[in-house]
């Protein structure tokens, strides 16, 4: 067999992450459990429809404004508006100004800056299923002073309003109504998603606009295979009420534990927990996390509240950035390496059978490793949290 050259070994290794992704996902799909809600499950902040009305009017957007409760936009998410302005509206008396509006709209916080920084060509789904934008921009050196484009419709008034959940554009014209095939071309690498899931709940089309604004996201936030696995496996996702991901970054990745992260990437996601920095620096040593791989928890060895000095760590890991990312139903974590796995043996103390840890080397291998923990201990046994607390103090981990 040839040699692998010292160039081609940066895309073999990209080919093997993918399909490392993909396998796991077909081996998973067809019989994905159903978790229960955590008991801690945030309350979805609604948005009445007149108050994205109000502020389009209070813009200057009339028609626009007149159109936003026929139009029934998600007012519970995050939403990018690309504002026509009046003037434009009224030379398409025959346009649908309640379609018209979500055709304008896409789920997700896009300011300016960032767009700009978009690849030319980019897609952005928006609100009208299967109907995609085309962002571009002109090819200035310097980004600051790049203009943008929305289907070659250049925007005119840059971040003219953001408060958080919304967040508006003004346009110098207005985009004609969108072809269902605008979401075709280069689907893979473009900002849009499959819906077969036209029949599910209010709940799941929520998690599945959450989806889609966590992957664009994290795609162009340094953590895009991240965000390609959270894509391959959107159908099992977006059945989910919330949950918290533990993220490598590209550069960890590509140096090494890519492996073991992505072929044990449902190790990684706690589901239907939305554990917030707060929430993380409340477990207690020994609290176990429910993963989405059945029968495999998460341990959190060393509780958080020290600072950089005492961070949190969970199987021994640091998790090295708080609240990397997070909107209604998703929180994403960085974390220094991919877990390990945590298993128990059992010892005999006064006659009871006992989960105890010892220290044994932690190992970290292609297959995610595995480390010995404690497991919470029944009133009247020694506890084994001195143990635990030399376990934590790994170098490295």
């Amino acid at each position: 067999m040839a040699a692998i050259s010292l160039k081609q070994k940066p895309l073999v290794l990209a080919f093997v992450l993918y399909l490392s992704i993909s396998a796991t996902t077909s081996a998973f799909t067809s019989s994905a459990p159903s978790f229960p809600p955590s008991v801690n499950q945030p309350e979805l902040l609604t948005y009445p429809t007149t108050l994205i009305a109000s502020i389009l009017s209070t813009l200057g957007f009339q028609e626009l404004s007149s159109a936003a409760v026929d139009a029934n936009l998600s007012t519970s998410t995050p939403i990018t508006i690309f504002a026509p302005s009046d003037s434009s509206l009224l030379t398409c008396p025959s346009c649908s100004l309640p379609l018209l509006l979500q055709e304008h709209a896409v789920p997700g916080l896009y300011p300016n800056h960032f767009l700009r920084n978009l690849a030319f060509g980019t897609k952005l789904e928006t609100l009208a299923s299967e109907h995609c934008l085309t962002i571009t921009s002109s090819a200035a050196q310097n980004v600051s002073t790049r203009v943008v484009f929305v289907n070659g419709v250049e925007i005119s008034e840059p971040d003219l309003f953001n408060n958080g959940v919304f967040l508006i554009h003004g346009l110098r014209g207005f985009v004609s109504h969108l072809s269902p095939l605008s979401c075709n071309v280069e689907r893979m690498t473009t900002l849009s998603f499959p819906q077969p899931w036209l029949h599910k709940s209010p709940l799941s089309s929520i998690m599945r606009l959450m989806l889609k604004d966590a992957i664009i996201r994290l795609r162009f936030g340094g953590y895009s295979i991240v965000s390609l696995a959270l894509k391959v496996k959107f159908g099992e996702l977006s059945e989910l009420k919330s949950m918290t991901v533990f993220a490598l970054d590209d550069i960890s990745i590509f140096s090494g534990a890519g492996y073991a992260y992505l072929h044990h990437f449902r190790f990684h996601v706690v589901p239907n927990r939305r554990l917030m920095a707060a929430d993380l620096l409340s477990l207690q040593a020994a609290t176990t996390l429910p993963t989405m791989e059945i029968g495999q928890n998460l341990v959190v060895t060393a509780a958080g509240g020290g600072g950089q000095f005492s961070p949190v760590k969970i199987n021994y890991v640091k998790v090295t950035t708080m609240d990397l990312l997070h909107n209604s139903r998703i929180v994403v974590h960085a974390v220094s390496t991919a877990f390990p796995r945590m298993h128990h043996h059992l010892s005999l103390t006064d006659g009871a059978a006992v989960e105890e840890a010892y220290r044994p080397p932690c190992d970290i291998s292609l297959d995610g490793g595995f480390c010995e923990v404690a497991a919470p201990v029944p009133a009247g046994i020694r506890s084994t949290s001195d143990i635990i607390g030399r376990l934590d103090d790994r170098d490295g981990l």
